[in-house]
């Protein structure tokens, strides 16, 4: 959607894929902080699925939620398989051209000054553009994870945006720069930085101040197992109100209501409130004592951002269980790798306010909650800076001496920079 269009100013262009959500918030945190900057334009963010047919867009959008519902461990062995840097370059860019013409023509008649892919899918397709001289734009990548993946490498790119400095370490041992890697977090919607205070909040949501409180999320669409949650934590000892979000899934939402009707009187330590998709994602956090669910690159930027402790359930092979290595090693996590001992972990932590206190100050320590704005500003400041463009063999001399006798210039680093590894 177009969000502003001013006659003066760069025209930035935000492309997201609807896999999931997370790319698409990121997306829109972005278009947000553009849009508010006085030397942008108009802005336009689009989900680059809905320019492509509709076979295209199932396998991209509903295939990999069917994949999360039912085949969970074949997406982990297709994500592991698939991270080899340029390992199947070429076929995808093939498979993506040829679904893609109505994204292309789109793009091309925006004319974007500045253009940001939150999903890799249209990174490699404008690299080929620019590369062949057909756009003409400064192309950005924001990587949505914690791990970057293989599958979000371009040839041709002028910035990349990472979660952490692993990412970074990851980029520049591939021959990136390091003068176009950026350390900038993940983009989350600027609602995130607004302080607001847990008193007022926990009054306005209907929840007492002097009990712990635990979120527990079935995400945006709703396919975590919340009911086999809720049933364990009914075995917590420690007095605490614990709030369950369904998504958008309003047959989750009333099948927990349906579970807690039937739960026993010695429950009665433990309030529930149940509720289904939220735009207050931000206000439930800062309320929130910890937070219970799926590390999603988002959700795990937004916890952080709220100073919100997680315990990991179930996160999804591949990505998911690369954000929750990250986590687990900064020390802002634990990890349940069984519902059975899931209310004794959280009992546990409970009942050690000084670890508690220890691990909000971690996820704090972590937290980007102004990434979309650095990344904007970042990216305007460096509006008419050339591209980096990076050799199918980035340690082969052949590759090197044909740049240097093309004359090409990498971005701020000089022709070698690439090829330290």
């Amino acid at each position: 959607m177009t969000m502003s269009s001013p006659q003066t100013g760069c025209r930035v262009l935000v492309l997201s894929v609807s896999a999931g959500t997370g790319h698409i918030r990121a997306g829109e945190a972005l278009a947000k902080a553009a849009v508010a900057h006085p030397a942008t334009g108009e802005v336009l963010h689009i989900d680059a699925l809905r320019y492509t047919n509709k076979m295209f867009r199932r396998f991209y959008g509903q295939f990999y939620i069917d994949l999360v519902k039912s085949a969970p461990l074949l997406l982990g062995w297709f994500y592991d398989s698939q991270d080899e840097p340029w390992k199947t370059e070429k076929m995808r860019l093939m498979l993506d051209r040829m679904n893609t013409g109505p994204l292309v023509h789109q793009i091309k008649k925006f004319k974007p000054d500045i253009t940001i892919c939150t999903h890799f899918l249209p990174s490699e397709i404008l690299s080929h553009l620019i590369k062949h001289g057909e756009l003409d734009t400064q192309l950005s990548v924001t990587i949505t994870d914690y791990y970057a993946h293989a599958m979000w490498l371009s040839r041709l790119i002028h910035h990349y945006f990472v979660a952490n400095e692993e990412s970074r370490v990851q980029l520049e041992t591939i021959g990136f720069p390091p003068e176009c890697i950026t350390v900038s977090g993940i983009p989350i919607d600027p609602v995130f930085c607004e302080p607001k205070e847990r008193v007022a909040l926990r009054e306005k949501q209907g929840l007492r101040g002097d009990i712990p409180m635990l979120l527990v999320s079935a995400g945006a669409l709703g396919v975590s197992s919340a009911e086999r949650i809720v049933e364990v934590l009914g075995r917590l000892t420690t007095p605490v109100q614990i709030v369950v979000i369904c998504g958008k899934n309003e047959k989750l939402r009333q099948s927990v209501l349906d579970q807690l009707n039937h739960y026993p009187d010695s429950v009665a330590h433990l309030d529930f409130t149940v509720l289904g998709y939220t735009t207050e994602m931000d206000e439930w956090m800062k309320s929130a004592d910890l937070y219970i669910g799926k590390p999603g690159g988002l959700t795990t930027a937004e916890a952080m951002s709220c100073g919100l402790p997680m315990v990991i359930y179930q996160p999804i092979p591949g990505q998911e269980e690369r954000n929750s290595d990250f986590l687990l090693e900064n020390g802002a996590a634990v990890k349940c790798n069984q519902l059975a001992t899931m209310a004794y972990k959280v009992d546990l932590l409970l009942k050690n306010p000084e670890r508690m206190a220890k691990m909000r100050r971690r996820a704090l320590e972590l937290a980007h909650p102004d990434a979309a704005r650095q990344i904007i500003q970042k990216l305007i400041d460096e509006l008419n800076v050339e591209a980096v463009t990076i050799p199918r063999e980035s340690q082969s001399d052949k590759a090197k001496a044909k740049l240097r006798r093309l004359g090409r210039k990498l971005l701020l680093g000089g022709d070698d920079s690439i090829f330290k590894i």
